[in-house]
């Protein structure tokens, strides 16, 4: 049998330690804050850094089925998190806004992960961080 490339191997590990990183940020979501999934915390997190957008907005930029954006903006807006307001633009449409608490969750939801990214980067070098910054900026581009 002839040797995969090492191209494909790193692929592979990429692919791995991609899942494993997801499975712990899901694992450690209730760590960083008890209240929110993970999935809602992200959805929070979408609506306050683009100051409101409709749910077909955060289901396409999560590749999301609509059906479960549903559910967490039911869960979102039932804990006083979120509110939907009438899109001024088109009546037909709701905007997605967060409330006070929704931000103040938001941010100590925000302070823990920056915390515990950096106690889990602490021996890493400012070059090695800069660098996986880069990185995953550049594997997120819509591509």
């Amino acid at each position: 049998m002839q040797r995969e490339s090492s191209r494909t191997e790193a692929i592979r590990t990429i692919q791995r330690e991609i899942t494993a990183f997801a499975r712990r940020a899901r694992g450690r979501a209730a760590e960083l804050h008890p209240n929110l999934t993970l999935v809602a915390s992200s959805i929070l997190d979408l609506v306050i850094e683009r100051d409101g957008c409709q749910a077909a907005d955060v289901a396409d930029y999560y590749l999301l089925d609509k059906s479960t954006v549903s559910r967490q903006l039911a869960s979102l807006e039932r804990d006083g998190y979120l509110v939907k307001e009438v899109d001024p633009n088109n009546r037909r449409n709701h905007l997605l806004r967060p409330t006070a608490a929704g931000r103040r969750v938001a941010e100590e939801a925000e302070r823990r992960r920056e915390a515990a990214f950096a106690e889990r980067l602490a021996t890493w070098d400012d070059a090695d961080v800069a660098r996986l910054a880069e990185y995953l900026a550049r594997y997120n581009e819509p591509g």
